[in-house]
């Protein structure tokens, strides 16, 4: 974010913090997409919804706000990346954001909704070139002249080749151009109807693989770029598949413990070039930056509707995503700050100080809850999430005093949970002794892990302690809903 990094321009976003609360603490329940997301929309952890991981589904049958919304009168959207199904169907678990589907443009020119509480959606799965393009953005495209648009995708949906950092689409026809504008026609609907509304204007950048149309693909040179890296002898006394990845070939066979096991980001060699990360974090923050401008379209949007003085605005991401630090690229079951913290600005008219930095804990499973009582709409009984809208009010300090984050990918090998509180941070890791505890406070670059070391053993007991706790607290608000209460 431009207001933390000052190597990084985002106008747009830095506005929208000027006019609202910044929250510097600020978690995902699952640093993944798929299972963060359905926490946004449950109010409730991964463990808790079922979407647990990548290659998992949210269950259909399971309570989201957008359908309470509806109850209270408000019409429901969201457009851009929803990402709840996985992009293989099973006979078990069938998927609509899976192949054939996203290529069968007759079905999304009449496919709209409902989806998961959304009343309203236009759709879309690829993260930059990749081949899942379909779907309403590429109805989209060709509404807009665009009919050669798969030459400009991978195979086998498109005819290129994997392309890397400059993407040879024009802007105009990028993602962000449809969401920004298909977000706003949306809004125009809703001031035209004065219909209360809830939308979610859901972008994938910035986000693997690295790449962007001129001229935000050159927009940072990458030699003013510093990489962060590994400190020397950082990984000593870390869990092992930590270790492993400063490895130049390591063997993670032994962490797939099923043959389908879903697919876990992150488990192999993190060893890059100097000059490859530069350059992949220069366009990195050129997404960014392009983002930032159709973000800027948006809140314009609101403005001229003159919708903006009644409209609660949160901007946030699904998880955060290493780029160097610790040694590590892109995004893996290692809870650092790096991936578990996100982005967060709470602009809310009336009711959010304009200009504030928070420390008040957030955690994205706070999100349902919050928007229902912000809104004065009855929230879903057995949520797990808090409300944090008294905190975002400013009438109140903080809400939580800790935050939970999971990973599970494997039944019996890859399960991560992890307890934060205002200083310290453990992670526990299924099937070994390892695990990792820092001090925020002493140590914020978390480069210290005190698991192993004598002097922190009771530290260690007491968060366990506190860490098992949270977890039971956790799981006595959702037995009522298991229970059909």
């Amino acid at each position: 974010m431009g207001y933390n990094n000052g190597a990084l321009r985002t106008p747009n976003l830095d506005r929208l913090a000027a006019q609202g609360t910044i929250y510097d603490r600020a978690y995902c329940p699952n640093p993944t997409c798929s299972p963060t997301r359905s926490s946004i929309i449950t109010g409730l952890y991964p463990s808790q919804h079922g979407c647990y991981s990548l290659g998992t589904k949210l269950p259909e049958e399971t309570p989201t706000i957008g359908e309470r919304f509806q109850r209270g009168g408000y019409r429901t959207s969201l457009i851009g990346k929803a990402h709840f199904q996985p992009l293989k169907s099973t006979p078990e678990f069938s998927s609509l954001e899976a192949y054939p589907f996203l290529q069968d443009l007759d079905y999304w020119k009449t496919f709209h909704g409902p989806f998961y509480g959304f009343e309203h959606v236009e759709l879309c799965r690829n993260h930059a070139d990749e081949a899942h393009v379909g779907q309403h953005y590429a109805l989209w495209m060709e509404e807009k002249g665009f009919t050669q648009w798969r030459d400009y995708f991978r195979k086998p949906t498109g005819t290129r080749d994997e392309q890397r950092w400059k993407w040879d689409l024009l802007e105009e026809f990028h993602y962000n151009t449809w969401i920004a504008e298909r977000t706003n026609a949306r809004l125009s609907e809703h001031r035209k109807k004065n219909e209360p509304f809830f939308l979610w204007a859901s972008f994938f950048d910035p986000h693997p693989p690295y790449l962007i149309p001129e001229p935000w693909d050159t927009l940072y040179d990458p030699e003013s770029i510093q990489v962060p890296h590994a400190m020397p002898g950082e990984h000593d006394h870390n869990p092992l598949p930590l270790r492993m990845t400063q490895m130049q070939n390591p063997d993670f066979s032994s962490y797939h413990d099923v043959p389908d096991g879903n697919h876990v980001h992150g488990y192999h060699s993190h060893l890059e070039g100097q000059k490859t990360l530069q350059k992949d974090i220069a366009v990195y923050y050129g997404m960014i930056t392009c983002l930032d401008k159709y973000i800027g379209k948006i809140l314009d949007g609101l403005d001229e509707l003159g919708l903006a003085e009644n409209t609660l605005v949160v901007f946030t991401t699904d998880h955060g995503h290493f780029f160097g630090q610790h040694g590590l690229v892109a995004k893996l079951p290692f809870h650092y700050e790096d991936v578990v913290k996100v982005p967060f600005v709470v602009r809310w008219p009336g009711k959010a100080t304009p200009g504030r930095r928070s420390q008040a804990m957030q955690s994205l499973v706070d999100l349902a809850p919050t928007f229902l009582a912000a809104a004065g709409v009855s929230t879903i009984r057995g949520m797990t999430g808090i409300d944090q809208s008294k905190v975002w009010a400013g009438e109140v300090e903080s809400a939580r005093q800790h935050v939970i984050v999971e990973n599970h990918h494997q039944p019996r090998t890859i399960n991560v949970l992890t307890y934060v509180d205002q200083r310290y941070k453990i992670s526990v890791h299924l099937g070994t002794e390892e695990g990792e505890l820092y001090d925020l406070q002493e140590d914020a670059g978390e480069i210290r892990n005190l698991w192993d070391e004598p002097l922190a053993k009771d530290l260690k007991l007491s968060l366990l302690q506190n860490l098992i706790q949270a977890d039971l607290a956790r799981a006595r608000v959702w037995m009522p809903r298991i229970a059909g209460a």
